[in-house]
C-alpha cells in the first residue's frame, strides 16, 4: 500500500509541477502581449495651431507692446573669440521702451568688464579693464572696432526677449509652413530701392513661441542664427493675444551663431523682471 501511495503522491507533485509551468507561460504569454500593445499603441496626435500673417505679424506687435520695462540678470558663455573680452560674462540688463537700454557684465568674482548704454540715436561703452570709452551711433559703430560686431549680435539676441522684432511699417512678410513650425520671412528696403529678405522667424506651433531667427545679410547670406529655448512666463496673466498664450511668456536661454564662424554666444537668464519702475540711473543715463 506504502508504494502505491507514494507512486500516488509522485504523481500528484509532477501535476502540480506542470500546472506551475502551464500558469508561468501564460502569464509571461500575456505580459508580453501587453507589452506588445503599449509598444505599438497609437500615439496621441499633436495640437498644431493654425494662424495667418496677419494673426503672428499682431502677435509680434502685442509682444513688443507688452514690455514697457524690463530689468534681467543673465550669464553669458562665449566660444570661438567672439567677445574678446572674457569667455564667461555674468551680467546685468535694464530696457525702457522704446531703445533706451545699459547692459553691464562682470566677472564670476564680481569685476566689471564693460558696460554698454543706448538711448535714442546714441551709444556709449565703457570698458572699465582697458581704460577706454567709445561711443557713437548704433547705425554706425565702425568706432568700437573688433567689439562692434559682438554687442550688435548682443541686442539681437535680446531682442527676442524685450520683443522688439515686430515687424516695421517698410517691412513685408511671406508665410510658409514648414510641418509643425510656421516660417515668417521680413522683407526690408534694399539700398537699390528693391525688397530683399533680412528676417527669418521660425514659430513653433503648439505655441506659436518664436523659436528661431536668422539675420541676413544684403546678398541674403546668414549673418547670425538664434535660438531660442526655455520658455517661462513672467509677470502677471493679461489678455496678451487671441491666438497666442494669454500669460506673458519669455524665452530663458538664448543661443546665438555667428554666421561669419567667429563663434557663439548662450546667454541663460536667471530673472526676467517686467513693466517695472526704472530710473534714469538704472538706465545709465545720468
Amino acid at each position: 500500500m506504502s508504494y502505491w501511495h507514494e507512486c500516488k503522491v509522485i504523481s500528484a507533485k509532477f501535476k502540480m509541477v506542470g500546472r506551475c509551468h502551464f500558469a508561468f507561460i501564460i502569464l509571461n504569454f500575456t505580459f508580453v502581449l501587453l507589452a506588445g500593445c503599449a509598444l505599438f499603441a497609437p500615439k496621441e496626435e499633436v495640437q498644431l495651431k493654425k494662424a495667418t500673417v496677419e494673426e503672428l505679424t499682431a502677435l509680434l506687435s502685442q509682444q513688443k507692446a507688452a514690455i514697457r520695462t524690463m530689468k534681467g540678470l543673465f550669464s553669458a558663455k562665449v566660444r570661438g573669440g567672439i567677445i574678446p573680452i572674457a569667455s564667461r560674462v555674468e551680467g546685468a540688463m535694464y530696457y525702457r521702451r522704446p531703445n533706451a537700454m545699459r547692459l553691464r557684465g562682470f566677472t564670476a568674482v564680481g569685476g566689471e568688464l564693460f558696460e554698454f548704454v543706448q538711448a535714442e540715436d546714441q551709444f556709449r561703452l565703457r570698458l572699465p579693464t582697458m581704460g577706454r570709452v567709445l561711443s557713437g551711433s548704433p547705425s554706425d559703430m565702425s568706432e568700437m572696432g573688433k567689439l562692434a560686431r559682438p554687442f550688435q549680435l548682443s541686442v539681437w539676441a535680446i531682442g527676442g526677449v524685450l520683443g522688439t522684432g515686430a515687424i516695421a511699417k517698410n517691412e513685408t512678410v511671406a508665410l510658409v509652413e514648414e510641418g509643425d513650425r510656421y516660417r515668417l520671412d521680413v522683407s526690408g528696403p534694399s539700398p537699390n530701392g528693391s525688397q530683399s529678405i533680412r528676417r527669418r522667424l521660425w514659430f513653433e506651433r503648439q505655441t506659436l513661441h518664436v523659436v528661431r531667427e536668422d539675420r541676413l545679410t544684403e546678398s541674403g547670406a546668414v549673418e547670425a542664427t538664434i535660438q531660442y529655448e526655455d520658455f517661462r512666463a513672467i509677470g502677471e496673466a493679461e489678455a496678451v493675444s487671441s491666438v497666442g498664450d494669454k500669460q506673458l511668456v519669455r524665452p530663458f536661454k538664448i543661443e546665438l551663431e555667428d554666421g561669419k564662424g567667429q563663434g557663439s554666444v548662450q546667454v541663460t537668464f536667471h530673472e526676467l523682471i517686467p513693466n517695472i519702475p526704472l530710473s534714469a540711473a538704472d538706465l545709465g543715463q545720468t
